[in-house]
C-alpha cells in the first residue's frame, strides 16, 4: 500500500541581474501573467508572489527586481527588495544568461547570496536562455559555477521562454521544498493589489513603446477604480503616468496624443483579457520632479520595504 505523501511548502525566491528572465520565468511556472515583461532591464520594481498549486505541494515565488548599479534612491529600493527575501527563502533560484556566461556582476550577487542565506535553504543555479548558445558551451559553464561556489545545490540549465527543461525544474523545486501547510487558498495565484497589478501593465506598455531614460523615469499610480454606471461588468479606471521633465511627458503623449491613446489601448485590451471584465481606461500624464531620487516621492508612489 502506498505511504500518505505529506504536503510540501515553502518560498523559492528568484533573483539575478537585470534581463535574465526572472519574470518570464514565474510567468511560465505558474501558466499565467502576474509579472510585466519587456526586454529593457529594470523592468520589474517590486517584490511579486506567485503561488503554484500543486496536488502536494504549494510554491510560493517571490519574484525580485534585477540587481543593479544604484543611480537613483530608486536604484536602491529595487536592490534592498531584491536582498530582503534571501533570509526567508527555503530555496533560492540565482538566473544567469547562458549567452552571457558568469559575469562579475553575477559572481558579486552569488557570494553575498552565499553570505545572507540561512544554513538550511537551497541554491539552484538556473543557466536561462539555451536556445541562445550550444550545447557544448554549457558543460565549462556549470563545471566553473560548481568550482567558484560550492553552497550551490543544484545547477539546470533552461529557457523559460520556450519552457525547456521546467519540468526538471519543478522537480528540484518539489526535492527540495519542505514539509509545511497551505499558505494560500487554491484560487489565489498572486497577492498583488489590484491597483498595483493594473499599474505594472500600463508601466509595461510605456516601456514597450517609448526608448532611453523614458521608460526608468516613468512610473505609474492607479488613482481610482470603480464599477460601470450602466455595465457591473465593467471597470472604470482612473491612472496618473508619473514622469520627470516635461519633455518626457511630451514623448507619452505623443504627436496629437497618439502614443498616450496607443498606451491605453493596449493596456486596456490586455487588462480586459486579465481580468475577464470591459474596461474604461483614462490616462493622464503628471511632473514630478526628480522623484526616483526623492525619498518622500517614492514612499508616496508606492515604492517602501
Amino acid at each position: 500500500m502506498e505511504e500518505n505523501r505529506k504536503f510540501r511548502s515553502g518560498y523559492v525566491a528568484i533573483l539575478g541581474r537585470p534581463n535574465v528572465g526572472k519574470s518570464t520565468l514565474l510567468n511560465s511556472l505558474l501558466g499565467t501573467k502576474v509579472a510585466i515583461v519587456t526586454d529593457k532591464p529594470q523592468t520589474t520594481r517590486h517584490r511579486i508572489v506567485g503561488v503554484k498549486h500543486l496536488k502536494d505541494a504549494q510554491i510560493v515565488f517571490l519574484d525580485t527586481p534585477g540587481i543593479h548599479k544604484e543611480k537613483f534612491e530608486l536604484n536602491r529600493y529595487m536592490n534592498e527588495i531584491a536582498f530582503s527575501v534571501v533570509p526567508d527563502a527555503d530555496i533560492i533560484l540565482f538566473l544567469i544568461d547562458a549567452r552571457q556566461g558568469l559575469t562579475e556582476a553575477d559572481r558579486k550577487i552569488l557570494q553575498k547570496i552565499g553570505e545572507e542565506k540561512r544554513k538550511d535553504t537551497k541554491v539552484i543555479v538556473v543557466i536561462n536562455k539555451i536556445d541562445g548558445v550550444n550545447k557544448e558551451e554549457l558543460l565549462p559553464l556549470i563545471e566553473e559555477i560548481h568550482k567558484e561556489f560550492p553552497f550551490v545545490d543544484e545547477i539546470i540549465p533552461i529557457s523559460a521562454s520556450r519552457g525547456t527543461n521546467l519540468d526538471r525544474l519543478l522537480e528540484l523545486l518539489l526535492k527540495y521544498l519542505p514539509e509545511g501547510p497551505k499558505y494560500y487558498e487554491e484560487h489565489m495565484v498572486t497577492d498583488q493589489p489590484l491597483e498595483q497589478f493594473i499599474a505594472e501593465i500600463i508601466r509595461e506598455k510605456i516601456m514597450l513603446l517609448t526608448r532611453e531614460e523614458v521608460p526608468h523615469a516613468t512610473t505609474v499610480q492607479v488613482v481610482n477604480i470603480q464599477p460601470g454606471d450602466k455595465n457591473p461588468n465593467m471597470l472604470v479606471i482612473d491612472a496618473d503616468i508619473i514622469v520627470e521633465k516635461d519633455s518626457q511627458k511630451a514623448i507619452i503623449i505623443g504627436k496629437g496624443g497618439q502614443r498616450l491613446k496607443k498606451i491605453g489601448q493596449l493596456a486596456r485590451e490586455e487588462l480586459e483579457q486579465l481580468l475577464g471584465k470591459r474596461v474604461y481606461l483614462r490616462l493622464w500624464v503628471k511632473v514630478k520632479e526628480d522623484w526616483r531620487s526623492r525619498p518622500e516621492q517614492l514612499r508616496g508612489l508606492g515604492y517602501s520595504l
